[in-house]
């Protein structure tokens, strides 16, 4: 039966990984994998998070199942990190997941019970897994214009006319902060005019909040999801500890509900807990109980929050070093919004034969839309670095 199966296409971010280990040049750079960097290039274990499973070692007694939503009291924390401390959590439920991957898909399946005949609409460009992801659980994709690749901004009133196009139940999927792949994130004003559409069309909010503490501060971050769950009846949320937390390979996130009233959010809940359990059955405890513990212990969690700020504030000046050392090879201001994009990406707007240049001719490498990992630029080559942007450009 296997013999007419065809090799599944190769997944551009993981052959790229491929292609920069084998390249023997000395000089070349890692700008492609999305995954926080230091300036030696290592991702570090985060000290609280060291410190928390130091304390897990020695006192976890029992390696038994937690149950379909993992650990309850990891949930919590998120639900309170996410909408903020003071919101009412009696409308909300969470499930601990696989990784913010396992989030959207839970998300995906509860939407394809709840609303089996919605289109879910995401932005051009999105993150290019949640389009697989989504239609991988049955659920029908749409999107709408979100960048402005000459200029680096939110295409916001073409966006705005498209979701008011969309049918009364269909569900919009947002990046909550530090878009993926561009970098260009909505302001509170736009988000407040998305959640007040949203409100009259009767569209249900799915926000994906993957990168929380890395573009202006954990809290500040979630101002947009927050401005939508004021003003919304109901919502879904997918929220990832991958990069704030740097917990990447033990795989670590939470898929939310948000409901007009408890007994709805208990339903829901009951839904998704149905999903996972033919999806994975029980979630991995190892990442999800050191998060928990970070988060519960007030010296770890002072700790982290520092630690996060720091790498933050990193890839705000490598930003902003980056734009400046463009602006001086170039000549011009064509890239000047690199400093003003948010997060781990932006996207340079090469095209992919300028891409392929960089790659062979310079030993750089990014993926083929020209996205960046702005934590792989080199500290103390940034200069060298935009010569050779400079140099492919038409």
């Amino acid at each position: 039966m296997f013999e007419d199966l065809k090799p599944a296409p190769a997944d551009k971010i993981l052959a790229l990984i491929g292609l920069y280990r084998a390249d023997e040049r000395p000089n070349k750079v890692d700008l492609g994998v999305g995954v926080y960097k230091d300036n030696a290039g290592k991702t570090p274990v985060m000290r609280a998070v060291r410190e928390a499973e130091k304390r897990l070692l020695a006192d976890q007694d029992s390696k038994s199942y937690l149950g379909l939503a993992g650990d309850t009291a990891f949930n919590e924390a998120m639900a309170k990190l996410v909408f903020g401390a003071n919101a009412d959590t009696t409308r909300i439920r969470a499930a601990q997941t696989p990784g913010g991957s396992g989030a959207l898909r839970l998300v995906a399946e509860l939407l394809k019970h709840a609303r089996p005949d919605a289109t879910v609409w995401v932005s051009d460009p999105t993150w290019v897994n949640h389009i697989a992801i989504l239609r991988a659980a049955g659920l029908q994709v749409r999107e709408y214009p979100y960048f402005d690749a000459e200029t680096g901004t939110v295409r916001f009133d073409a966006m705005l006319a498209a979701l008011k196009g969309a049918p009364a139940g269909d569900v919009i999927l947002l990046h909550g902060c530090c878009h993926n792949p561009t970098g260009a994130n909505l302001d509170a004003s736009q988000w407040t005019a998305v959640a007040g559409l949203l409100v009259e069309k009767n569209l249900l909010p799915f926000i994906d909040i993957a990168y929380q503490g890395f573009g202006d501060g954990l809290d500040a971050d979630a101002e947009g999801l927050r401005i939508v769950a004021a003003k919304v009846p109901e919502m879904v949320v997918a929220a990832s500890c991958s990069k704030n937390f740097a917990v990447y390979r033990d795989r670590v996130g939470a898929a939310m509900v948000m409901t007009a009233n408890a007994a709805q959010a208990d339903i829901a809940s009951s839904q998704m807990l149905a999903g996972a359990r033919t999806l994975y059955s029980m979630p991995p405890d190892h990442g999800a109980a050191a998060v928990r513990m970070v988060l519960q212990d007030p010296a770890l969690r002072a700790d982290w929050q520092a630690e996060l700020e720091e790498m933050r504030q990193r890839m705000l000046l490598l930003r902003q070093r980056f734009a400046e050392a463009l602006r001086r090879q170039s000549n011009s201001d064509r890239f000047d919004f690199i400093a003003g994009h948010r997060g781990m990406f932006s996207r340079l707007g090469l095209t992919e034969s300028q891409v392929q240049r960089l790659r062979e001719e310079h030993a750089v490498y990014m993926v083929s839309d020209s996205r960046i990992n702005v934590a792989g630029l080199p500290e103390n080559g940034l200069e060298e670095l935009a010569k050779a942007v400079v140099s492919v450009l038409d």
